[in-house]
């Protein structure tokens, strides 16, 4: 996750306005439309128990193969890894090669990976994290040009994505949907903050993969009716608010995803408060997927605005909790196994 925003913000949410105002995708965005649109319909159905010491254990060996910089053994060995798991579970894979850039400007090649459940499915949701970390811990305070662990930014997501593929893969119960997890790499490699040099991308060097995935898709004309990205969800005191461009392109969605975690008891952690737009992965998916993508991403207020080890050589496992990622792991649970019914 980066803390790179605001200086693209504006231009980033016009554009987002603009195509959800001009018109050329009505027929892939009323469907989406149809569905949860009465946010306070409170229907529970039963859905696996997610299982937060697995999480965790998936942290600890993301965080076990060392630091996943692109083109790293590192890197491969947990782009591996991944893919094993994911296939074990039953899901189909597609790796991505794309070209990328370094935060230090240098050419580095990137792989996104597709893990697809029930891929034939008319009815699906997209459910994304990104996989990398950052090279350079440019908010440390002794170790700037070090790389940074990504126990929380990087790992859980992955760790949370990787145990629901478990469970549906296990559970005798199965969503009557189709799923497709997408683990974008290059996401966390943009110019630091203070930087002057010129971005490498719209995103200030940020969000490669997914710009990459959302100018080519896995599948052709590929759509979902909805999709949800988690970055940064393991952390002690996390809060997720409302991200603000979610807000703008599919309040509904945020509303739905918001009003479950309430009625499993996690309102705690999914605060219902507007947050700042921070450009992440779920934009260049919104911008070119037609289709609403929302982000769920660990917010504080004050000047921290993310969590206190964010982008420094202390984001290890000792920052992670897994009541944190129980709430967002049984409430994306909740959402995929709820859901289809709504779909119409």
């Amino acid at each position: 996750m980066k803390n790179y925003y605001y200086v693209h913000i504006f231009s980033v949410l016009a554009s987002l306005f603009l195509f959800n105002s001009c018109g050329k995708t009505h027929k892939k965005t009323t469907s989406w439309l149809k569905f949860g649109q009465d946010p306070t319909q409170r229907i529970m159905v039963n859905s696996p128990k997610f299982d937060s010491q697995k999480a965790f254990d998936n942290i600890d060996i993301q965080v076990g193969y060392g630091y996943r910089v692109p083109m790293s053994n590192a890197h491969q060995q947990t782009g591996d890894w991944i893919v094993a798991r994911m296939q074990g579970y039953g899901m189909h894979v597609i790796e991505q090669s794309f070209d990328a850039i370094s935060a230090d400007y240098k050419p580095i090649k990137g792989r996104n990976i597709i893990a697809s459940y029930n891929r034939n499915s008319k009815k699906r949701i997209l459910i994304a994290t990104h996989w990398d970390t950052r090279e350079i811990a440019d908010k440390d305070l002794l170790f700037k040009n070090k790389p940074i662990p990504g126990a929380n930014d990087g790992a859980s997501g992955v760790a949370v994505m990787i145990e629901i593929a478990r469970l549906i893969y296990e559970n005798n119960s199965k969503p009557g949907i189709g799923l497709d997890f997408i683990f974008f790499d290059a996401e966390d490699g943009g110019q630091p903050i203070d930087s002057d040099k010129k971005p490498a991308n719209q995103y200030g060097g940020y969000c490669m993969g997914s710009e990459y995935w959302a100018l080519n898709p896995h599948k052709e004309n590929y759509s979902a009716y909805f999709g949800i990205l988690i970055d940064m969800v393991g952390a002690k005191n996390a809060t997720f608010m409302k991200d603000e461009a979610s807000m703008q392109i599919a309040p509904n969605v945020v509303s739905m995803v918001w009003n479950k975690a309430k009625d499993l008891g996690y309102e705690s952690f999914f605060i219902d408060k507007r947050g700042v737009s921070i450009i992440n992965d779920h934009y260049p998916m919104i911008e070119y997927g037609h289709f609403p993508v929302i982000a769920i991403t660990d917010q504080r207020g004050g000047d921290i605005t993310f969590f206190p080890q964010h982008h420094t050589t202390h984001d290890d496992l000792f920052v992670i909790d897994e009541k944190t990622l129980n709430a967002v792991g049984q409430t994306l649970l909740q959402v995929i196994y709820q859901e289809p019914a709504q779909m119409q």
